[in-house]
Formats: C-alpha cells, sequence, structure tokens
C-alpha cells in the first residue's frame, strides 16, 4: 500500500472524528433539551444530527476498502503519522461508545416523558367523561322557589290523635 493510500485513510479517520465529536456536542445539546422538555428544540437538534449520521455513514463506507487489509502492510510516511491515525481511531472508538450512551440514555427519558403525558391525557379524559356523564343525568335546574308566594297556604296537622 502506497504513502497516497494512508494519507487517505488517515483523512477519513480525522473526518470520522470531526463527525463523532459534532454528534457528541449535538447528543449533549439534546440531552439539556430533553431535561427541559423543549420538544421543538430536540427536534431541530434530531434533524442535524441525521445529517451527521449521513456524513458517518459515508465515510464508513469509504473506510471499508482499508478494513480487509492488513494494517502491518500500510506504508506510512513515518511513525509518528501511524501513531496519531491509530489513536485518533481509539478516539473515535470511545467517542462512538459515548455517542451511543447518550442515545440510549435520551430515548429512555423520551419514553418515559411519553408516558407521563400518556397518563395526563388518560386522567384528563377520565374526568372529562366523568363530568360529560354527570351533566347527562342531572335534572336541569328550575329557578321557580320551592313554594309560591301565590299558592295558598298549606295546612299541615301536627296534632296527634290520642290526647
Amino acid at each position: 500500500m502506497s504513502s497516497l493510500a494512508t494519507d487517505n485513510l488517515a483523512q477519513l479517520i480525522r473526518k470520522k472524528h470531526q463527525v463523532l465529536l459534532q454528534l457528541r456536542d449535538i447528543g449533549l445539546r439534546q440531552q439539556q433539551a430533553v431535561e427541559a422538555k423543549a420538544t421543538s428544540t430536540v427536534l431541530q437538534l434530531l434533524g442535524a444530527k441525521q445529517h451527521l449520521i449521513a456524513a458517518l455513514q459515508m465515510v464508513e463506507r469509504n473506510l471499508r476498502p482499508f478494513q480487509a487489509e492488513d494494517p502491518e502492510s500500510r506504508t506510512w510516511r513515518n511513525a509518528e503519522e501511524r501513531a496519531a491515525c491509530a489513536r485518533q481511531q481509539a478516539e473515535c472508538q470511545q467517542l462512538l461508545t459515548e455517542v451511543m450512551q447518550l442515545e440510549r440514555d435520551q430515548e429512555a427519558k423520551m419514553v418515559e416523558r411519553r408516558d407521563q403525558v400518556a397518563a395526563q391525557l388518560r386522567r384528563a379524559n377520565s374526568a372529562h367523561q366523568a363530568a360529560s356523564a354527570y351533566s347527562q343525568h342531572r335534572t336541569p335546574h328550575s329557578h321557580a322557589p320551592i313554594s309560591a308566594p301565590t299558592a295558598p297556604p298549606s295546612h299541615l296537622d301536627l296534632s296527634t290523635g290520642g290526647r
């Protein structure tokens, strides 16, 4: 393998590293937005992440031919470049692990939030149904007094028959 190929490999690893750094940074911002319940911000960040994921997939496709090669057969300009590329690839693995953990944590929080909202909606719906059922079975109120002043007074005999 020529040093031109290893230059290309190093460039792809740098690009992968940059994309993963951006994904992590957006993931951290998304985490704050999820905790703040800022749904519109979360949606914007998800859109930005989608573009970065597409860029990462393209880098991975371009790296695929290098994965089939024996790393020891690669020709590097010098040992420092090889070590720097290896170090950056290790950082990429660490960043990818961090990004994936952020995703899992945020997914769990968003599912929890979704379940809370669903429970609130169920309670609100139950309260609405109860209020509707109650109002349908109530008798209409008459605003007339119980005894009208025009009615003749009634006489109630409260006397007992046994004096």
